[in-house]
């Protein structure tokens, strides 16, 4: 069984996750820690402090808080924090036992979210014209509630996902303009949880980030971008499934 961090996207916190899928990881054995990064949810760090070196900071503490290495899962805008940040404890010396992504950006060395959302495969993000940026410094973003619901939340009924956007946040912009820094291709096993009908990631995108990236082990869900909500068996078991690479992993070098 393994040690599970989840990681939520931008303009949300850890409550995104919902019960139903952190109840289902835990039936299966697992140990299931949902954290709120800088600024979002319970945590009060300012928005203008945020950064995406704070981010990974944060969650590498979390990571290395414990002596069993964990599995870091991160959906949509976490693919870059989990990235970053099992970087930032393999250079400090530590372990990561696997990383998942869910719907989540997975980027190369040097490249930011925009790099990504930007090119040809990124038409058809449902949330491009959503955003109302702040005229400060650093700039925040806020999610258009209505369009926000129907994109993030497509395949629930329209009142529930109405009711899980009166909790997106407002969200720092730099994150999503700031690149990673790692080495390419650490021996980290890496399963990707790929939804057909995303519309704020389209799955031409998802694909390509996928080829960009070797060893990567691809499942398949027919869901919109927030399989945990709108499915949550499938996706509890398509975790498990991913999982099986990491378990591999830990039988071979015991």
């Amino acid at each position: 069984m393994a040690r599970l961090i989840l990681v939520h996207g931008a303009f949300c916190s850890g409550t995104v996750w919902g019960s139903a899928a952190v109840h289902g990881l835990e039936q299966l054995g697992h140990s299931v820690e949902v954290v709120d990064l800088p600024s979002h949810g319970r945590d009060g760090t300012p928005k203008t402090d945020v950064t995406l070196d704070l981010y990974a900071e944060a969650l590498a503490a979390v990571a290395q808080s414990k002596p069993e290495p964990p599995v870091l899962v991160g959906h949509s805008m976490a693919g870059l924090v989990i990235t970053q940040a099992a970087e930032n404890v393999i250079a400090a010396g530590g372990q990561i036992a696997g990383l998942i992504y869910v719907a989540a950006v997975l980027p190369r060395d040097g490249k930011a979210q925009n790099d990504y959302t930007t090119l040809p495969e990124g038409e058809g993000d449902g949330l491009r014209g959503a955003l109302t940026l702040s005229d400060t410094s650093p700039r925040i973003a806020t999610l258009n509630p209505e369009i926000g619901a129907a994109t993030i939340f497509a395949d629930l009924d329209q009142g529930q996902a109405e009711l899980l956007a009166l909790n997106f946040e407002p969200q720092t912009v730099r994150v999503l303009f700031t690149p990673i820094h790692i080495e390419d291709d650490r021996p980290i096993p890496r399963g990707y949880m790929l939804c057909t009908r995303d519309r704020a990631i389209p799955t031409a995108l998802q694909r390509r980030m996928v080829a960009e990236t070797p060893g990567v082990r691809v499942v398949e869900l027919d869901s919109d971008h927030s399989p945990f909500l709108s499915h949550p068996d499938d996706f509890v078991s398509a975790l498990d499934e991913l999982l099986d690479d990491v378990r591999v992993v830990a039988t071979n070098g015991s």
